[in-house]
Parts: structure tokens; sequence; C-alpha cells
């Protein structure tokens, strides 16, 4: 298993990853780092364990609010889909009521190409 040297508030640390994840944690690790780093500026220096201990908990928080917006959009995915399932149904009835309508205005058309024939056959006795 591979392992990589990752950097937390200044201190490296060694870390085992499956392989081929191995950007991506350092990447994780640069991420959190930065979290630190902003909690440092905001608080200053209040010790490793407290200072890692919140930033894990902003991480964990906008964790929270990634999961409420990803809901969010999955409720409005579900609506969506509804919504456009209705739509295709009333397309289909319209669909359907219009070829009725159509079918009918070709069989009036056909009745006056008939009469209008008979008129013309009639007119030329």
């Amino acid at each position: 298993m591979p392992e990589v040297n990752v950097e937390i508030n200044g201190r490296r640390y060694r870390m085992a990853c499956e392989e081929g994840q191995q950007k991506h944690l350092i990447g994780l690790a640069k991420r959190f780092d930065g979290q630190v780093d902003s909690i440092k500026g905001v608080v200053g220096e209040i010790g490793d364990t407290r200072l890692t201990v919140m930033a894990g908990i902003a991480v964990v928080d906008e964790l929270v609010e990634a999961e409420k917006r990803i809901a969010a959009l999955q409720a409005q995915i579900e609506q969506l889909t509804t919504a456009g399932q209705q739509l295709a149904g009333e397309m289909d009835t319209l669909e359907q009521r219009f070829a009725g309508k159509l079918e009918q205005a070709a069989r009036s058309l056909e009745i006056v190409a008939g009469v209008l024939d008979e008129t013309a056959l009639v007119q030329q006795k």
C-alpha cells in the first residue's frame, strides 16, 4: 500500500492510501491544512489539538451543509421528473385528440370531395 507525506499545521504525517489515491490524499490534506490555517488566523494559537478539532468540526459543518443542498436538489429533481412525466402524459392525450380531430376533418373533406364530384358529374350531363 503506498504511503504519502502530508503536512497539517506545520507537522508532517505519513499516511497510507490505496494505489492511485496519492494525489487525492495530498489534496485533501492541503485543503484541511487550509482550514486549520484559516481558524488559526481567526483565533490565534490555541494548541494543536483544539485547533485540529475546530478545523474538523468546521469541515463536518461544510459537509452537513453540502448534504442539505444535495437533498434539496434531489427533491427538486424528483419534482421536475414528476412534472415532466405529467407533461408527457398530457402531450400524449393532446396528440391523440389532435389525431382524432384530424381524422374527422379528413372524413369531412372526403365527404365534401364526394359531393363536389357528384355535382360535377350532374352538371356535365
